[in-house]
């Protein structure tokens, strides 16, 4: 099972307690350690969470250092974590624009947890699924014929997976909005869309059990007449 999650709401959360939205970016952290968890509990094979997004990079230098920071904060912190858990940790998105320091912090956790067998935990940073889907096709112009299986290892290729591509079951988006924002576009063709009002910093285990129970009641047919069953 493969679960995506646009983790959104937490400038918002911070507003509404009048805090500055760093603070809210600071629970959203800890909320992320909760899921993550609690995901690799359930057995959950895949876990993709859009953490910096490439139209991010217009917020506020703050901000946008202050994301930064919580990702070497996490890398270097949970790793060990991950390890203990059998979770292995994968960075996905352009590097060309990350420092060298968060670089070589991305490269070193990837390669600690990289004979992990359980939980793949995929981390988007500088994501756009516009500009995978562009690449791919620039980089198939090369020659050859293109088919779909083709295609999905380039686009692996291009986002730096771990491992080879495979569809999302469930996408899950917080903060009340209802849109994809350029997440996992090609992977999310025949995903399950769970969209809830809870902003990230309240998105605890609970609601993450819910989100599993509403699509495990899902049917799922991908055209056909005879839903496939769930594994919620």
């Amino acid at each position: 099972m493969h679960i995506a999650i646009i983790m959104d709401g937490n400038g918002r959360w911070a507003t509404r307690r009048y805090l500055p939205r760093t603070a809210g970016h600071r629970a959203g952290a800890k909320t992320v350690n909760c899921i993550v968890e609690a995901a690799a509990r359930r057995g959950v094979d895949t876990l993709s969470l859009y953490a910096f997004s490439s139209a991010n990079w217009q917020r506020p230098k703050r901000e946008v250092s202050a994301l930064f920071t919580l990702l070497r904060r996490y890398l270097l912190s949970q790793t060990q974590r991950c390890l203990d858990q059998s979770i292995r940790i994968n960075l996905i998105g352009r590097r060309d624009r990350l420092s060298s320091t968060l670089l070589e912090l991305i490269e070193r956790s990837e390669e600690a947890t990289a004979r992990c067998s359980g939980m793949l935990l995929r981390i988007a940073v500088d994501y756009s699924a516009q500009y995978s889907l562009v690449e791919t096709c620039r980089r198939l112009q090369l020659g050859g014929e293109v088919d779909r299986e083709r295609f999905r290892d380039h686009l692996a290729d291009v986002d730096r997976s771990a491992a080879p591509i495979s569809e999302v079951d469930l996408l899950i988006r917080t903060g009340g909005e209802k849109r994809l924002s350029d997440f996992l576009l090609w992977e999310c063709a025949y995903a399950e869309l769970l969209f809830v009002d809870s902003l990230w910093p309240d998105f605890d285990e609970q609601a993450f059990e819910q989100a599993l129970d509403a699509f495990a009641r899902r049917d799922r047919r991908y055209g056909q007449i005879t839903a496939r069953v769930n594994h919620g």
